[in-house]
């Protein structure tokens, strides 16, 4: 859990003009002064009053004041202030409400799909970065693999894992198969890939695409061919996580900076680092949001990660969020991340 900082007593109107100079802030991405304030306040103050106030604030670490500029901006402990105690949340549209259930609904033919849709819908809906780690049980063992003939070149391709879990995928190929061809395939899969993980099939096919055809019968080049096609959706599983809309993240003049761009863009090629506070995540049941150094990695200072664990028959498998400024509108994205998390456990609880 993020260690939650002191906070003193701050007055009603201390804690109104806080409020409303973050929503500005947010809002507009521009430091925010006292005539400002005083006009979006709704109080009947004078400007210099106002400076009083956001003198004490600044004091007190709520607010900074940066070089460039005579107006505030919130400060890491003025975020954490606003989300613990002040944001008043904004529950998602009835159009984003029909897009998740429509995206996330049943139906859905992998669990590796649902994460790739989760992560993408989250980066849309939020115009940041979306992030969701591969629920654990997509990491177990392969146990079976059947396939059926189906018109127009397609193949329908059954995967059994853990023992119950039954995936279905439908796989466009480059001709027609019988059932007796799909049958030998099936054979020769099982044969050599039943009992290892699904991340360390892939890998195994990988390793066999790259040998040469001329050492392969037919079978063997059909057979690695068709596996090919099953685990290509899978092949960010070995990384642990989908990210998607990485990009958006340039839109935001605070995170702009090549130098700070850099950074943050190895972070997410290197996965490491960003896998581990996901892991973090997952100890609590509770949405969490670190806010700057709270994720206690540098190039994440200047970020916020809003996380929620999805759970499957009430438990843990995975997490999701979103990664955007720490001048997020937290009162929107909060809701979102948490119904995206409920959304996710029941559609894969549905592939059971």
């Amino acid at each position: 859990m993020v260690n939650q900082p002191h906070y003193e007593d701050l007055s009603d109107r201390a804690r109104h003009l806080l409020r409303v100079l973050i929503d500005r802030y947010v809002r507009e991405g521009q430091p925010v002064g006292s005539r400002t304030l005083s006009r979006e306040s709704g109080l009947e103050l004078s400007p210099a009053t106002i400076r009083n106030v956001m003198s004490d604030l600044e004091e007190l670490g709520y607010i900074g004041s940066p070089h460039t500029s005579a107006g505030r901006i919130p400060t890491t402990k003025g975020y954490r202030f606003f989300v613990d105690t002040l944001v008043s949340f904004q529950s998602p549209t009835v159009g984003e409400v029909q897009e998740l259930q429509a995206k996330l609904g049943h139906g859905a033919e992998s669990e590796t799909r649902l994460v790739e849709s989760a992560s993408n819908l989250l980066s849309r809906l939020t115009h940041m970065a979306g992030v969701v780690t591969v629920p654990k049980q997509a990491l177990g063992s392969l146990r079976q693999i059947e396939f059926l003939p189906l018109p127009d070149r397609r193949v329908l391709a059954i995967l059994v894992v853990n023992e119950t879990q039954v995936q279905n995928r439908i796989l466009s190929v480059d001709r027609s198969y019988s059932a007796d061809e799909l049958k030998r395939v099936s054979n020769y899969l099982n044969e050599k890939f039943a009992g290892q993980t699904l991340i360390k099939v892939r890998e195994s096919i990988l390793a066999e695409m790259r040998r040469t055809r001329e050492t392969m019968n037919d079978l063997m080049a059909e057979s690695i061919d068709i596996a090919q096609r099953i685990f290509a959706a899978d092949q960010e599983a070995e990384a642990g996580y989908f990210l998607a809309g990485e990009t958006n993240l340039m839109d935001f003049a605070e995170l702009s900076h090549v130098e700070k761009l850099r950074e943050l863009f190895e972070a997410f090629n290197r996965r490491r680092d960003i896998l581990h506070l996901l892991d973090r995540a997952m100890t609590s049941a509770d949405l969490q949001i670190f806010i700057g150094g709270e994720s206690g990695y540098q190039m994440l200072g200047d970020c916020s990660v809003v996380v929620s664990p999805y759970t499957v028959d009430d438990e843990i498998v995975g997490v999701l969020g979103v990664i955007g400024p720490t001048r997020m509108a937290y009162e929107r994205v909060i809701p979102l991340v948490d119904i995206t998390a409920r959304l996710l456990g029941s559609a894969l609880k549905s592939l059971d």
